[in-house]
């Protein structure tokens, strides 16, 4: 009753909502997503909850800037999920998924930025290679790329799909082109800089006890979080809540099978 939270990452408000259970009446819960569809939907989802609900539009780098704006200068709990929304991938018209044909955009927030074919068109061939390699983790990084520049202009999600899968064939479970879908998201959106900066911020606004908790989906963005929460700790700032990251259990896979890769950590500030 009566904390304060932050929600990076409004997504569904399905956290937000959970969250606002549990701390009102008298709490204060502050939604962030750069997503603006995602703030739109998040006003009606949470509507009962009246003034205790303050929505923004906004990036992970503007979370002080924008809980100064909105009154909130403190706060005891800061949470942030970088699972995509479903509505995100299931929306064609976003460039997310090759599962359908779509354009090549997959901004977070269409008003503004590159778009995945601004990098896969113009970006040479061995900033691509390397984008892709760091950013998607794939080993074939480079025939991908090649095969990319080759097939300029790329046109659609499926046209990049297939462009891939032609260069690289399928190997396992996982369609060829994942991985550089992944990477060509995070780089549109800067996601491990926007990560690393909240990562700095967010600590500061969280009082003596307050906690901040991180949901992630990709062993890049854990490895980043993991090693901000344990620099914390080393140097007196948190305490590590869990010192391995929190892992969804077989029944949770089974009732949301996008969950069996998540990992979560915590910290409490001192």
């Amino acid at each position: 009753m009566g904390a304060v939270a932050i929600d990076c990452t409004l997504g569904q408000a399905g956290h937000a909502r959970e969250i606002l259970e549990r701390i009102t009446p008298g709490g204060r819960l502050l939604g962030i997503d750069r997503d603006p569809t995602a703030v739109d939907a998040a006003r009606v989802a949470l509507a009962q909850f009246g003034p205790a609900v303050v929505l923004a539009n906004g990036r992970f780098s503007e979370l002080s800037s924008i809980g100064a704006d909105k009154g909130f200068l403190t706060a005891d709990l800061i949470l942030f999920d970088f699972g995509l929304s479903s509505n995100q991938i299931d929306a064609p018209e976003r460039g997310f998924s090759f599962q359908s044909e779509g354009p090549l955009d997959m901004r977070m927030d269409q008003t503004r930025g590159i778009t995945a074919a601004d990098i896969v068109n113009q970006y040479d061939e061995k900033t691509l290679a390397d984008l892709i390699y760091q950013l998607g983790e794939e080993r074939r990084a480079r025939r991908i790329a090649r095969a990319i520049v080759r097939a300029r202009p790329l046109r659609s999600t499926l046209h990049l799909a297939d462009v891939v899968e032609r260069a690289v064939p399928r190997t396992g479970r996982l369609h060829p082109a994942t991985k550089t879908f992944m990477a060509l998201r995070m780089a549109v959106n800067d996601e491990p800089g926007e990560l690393a900066k909240l990562l700095e911020s967010g600590p500061e606004l969280l009082r003596s006890g307050g906690r901040m908790v991180a949901i992630s989906f990709m062993s890049s963005d854990d490895r980043q979080v993991k090693e901000k929460f344990r620099s914390l700790a080393r140097e007196g700032r948190a305490t590590l809540l869990t010192k391995h990251p929190l892992e969804p259990t077989e029944e949770e896979v089974a009732r949301n099978n996008a969950s069996r890769s998540a990992k979560l950590r915590a910290i409490e500030m001192v």
